[in-house]
C-alpha cells in the first residue's frame, strides 16, 4: 500500500491535516516530515514495532540505530535525559535550532533506543511541523535522517522525489516545502566538557566556546 502524500504549511500547519499525522503516528505509521535540517524519518516513541521498522529500512539492528528523539521543548527532558544544569543552560540558548545534543538516557527511554552506551540523541527543530506533530501527540517521536551519508543526493531535499523513493516503505509523507542539505550538529553533552561530534548545521559557537 502507498504512502499518503499530504502538503502541510510549514509556518501554520493546519490542524486537520496534523490530527491525521498525529493519528498515523499513534496507530505505529511511519512518516517522513521536513526539519530545519534535513527530512526526517519517524515514529512514535511508544511504538516498538515502528522503531524496528525505521532501523531495518536503515539497514540496522534498532540497539545499535543510535536514533535520536525530537521533543516539543525542553519541560519533558527529564523523563528521558539525564540533564546536567550546565547542559540544560546551554540547550536553552541553542534550542530549537539545528542541534542534536547526547545525553545520558534514564531508564524511561524505552529499550529498544538504549544503546549500548545508555545515551539518547535529544533534537527540538527550529521548525513547526514536527514540533506541532510531538506537542499534539504527548510523547516525542523517533527520528532518524533520511539523507544519505555518503553523498548530497537530490530526494533528500525535494519532498516529491521523497515519496517517489520511499511511499512503498512508509505510511505518510509530508511535503512542508523543500527541505536542507544538511544535517543538524551533534553535541556530545555527557559531560560538562561539551564536545562537537559533527559539526552540521547548526553553529554551536555561539552558544559555548
Amino acid at each position: 500500500m502507498a504512502a499518503e502524500y499530504l502538503k502541510i504549511h510549514p509556518d501554520n500547519p493546519e490542524p486537520t491535516k496534523m490530527k491525521k499525522v498525529v493519528d498515523c503516528l499513534s496507530q505505529g505509521g511511519l512518516v517522513i516530515y521536513p526539519t530545519d535540517t534535513v527530512y526526517g524519518l519517524g515514529c512514535d516513541i511508544f511504538q516498538a514495532r515502528a522503531i524496528e521498522k525505521i532501523a531495518r529500512l536503515k539497514g540496522l539492528k534498532p540497539e545499535k540505530a543510535n536514533f535520536s528523539i525530537i521533543c516539543h521543548d525542553l519541560s519533558h527532558l527529564a523523563e528521558y535525559a539525564k540533564v546536567s544544569t550546565q547542559a540544560f543552560k546551554l540547550m536553552k540558548k541553542a534550542l530549537p535550532g539545528a542541534f542534536t545534543f547526547i545525553l545520558p538516557a534514564t531508564s524511561s527511554t524505552p529499550k529498544l533506543l538504549n544503546n549500548k552506551k545508555k545515551t539518547i540523541g535529544i533534537r527540538i527543530p527550529d521548525h513547526q511541523i514536527p514540533r506541532t506533530l510531538v506537542q499534539q501527540l504527548g510523547n516525542p517521536i523517533v527520528t532518524t535522517s533520511i539523507h544519505d551519508e555518503d553523498a548530497i543526493i537530490e530526494y533528500s531535499t525535494d519532498p516529491e522525489l521523497i515519496f517517489e523513493r520511499f511511499e512503498k516503505h512508509v505510511d505518510l509523507v509530508i511535503d512542508g516545502g523543500y527541505g536542507n542539505n544538511e544535517h543538524s550538529t551533534i553535541i556530545d553533552a555527557t559531560t560538562d566538557e561539551f564536545e562537537v561530534l559533527r559539526q552540521g548545521l547548526g553553529d554551536f559557537s555561539h552558544y559555548y566556546s
